[in-house]
């Protein structure tokens, strides 16, 4: 299922690798148009210049975490809808609690594997067309 008409997707990362491997993913996947910022401040720069239809962040990043990233967009208005998976290891992962409490919509254990990550955006933002309808 390609997804070259969904909403661009903004991957917030701070390790080039990891970025690069998701967006691999992301690509293998169908998803064409996809920003990354290294971080929650440079992510709201990003947030605050297009609408995304997914944001994809680690919890773990200087100097705003996702989760900060994650508080943030759920209190701005013209934000707060914008579907929001958190990422983040399994040594960390005592942290999804939280982000749900703050509103995420899911939570992914890095590593993952395209199917998984593929059934987290389904869940996520429904089984879009390329056309951008459900």
């Amino acid at each position: 299922m390609p997804y070259s008409g969904f909403p661009p997707v903004l991957l917030v990362d701070d390790v080039p690798m990891i970025i690069e491997v998701v967006r691999a993913v992301l690509s293998q996947l169908g998803f064409r148009d996809i920003d990354a910022a290294s971080d929650g401040t440079a992510a709201l720069q990003y947030l605050r210049q297009r609408r995304y239809g997914l944001v994809l962040s680690d919890w773990n990043m200087l100097p705003m975490t996702g989760y900060e990233l994650l508080r943030h967009v759920r209190t701005d208005p013209s934000l707060r809808e914008t579907p929001f998976v958190m990422m983040t290891t399994q040594a960390q992962a005592d942290c999804f609690p939280a982000a749900r409490r703050a509103g995420v919509n899911a939570c992914l254990i890095k590593p993952f594997t395209p199917s998984k990550l593929r059934e987290t955006i389904i869940a996520v933002c429904g089984n879009a067309r390329p056309d951008g309808t459900v």
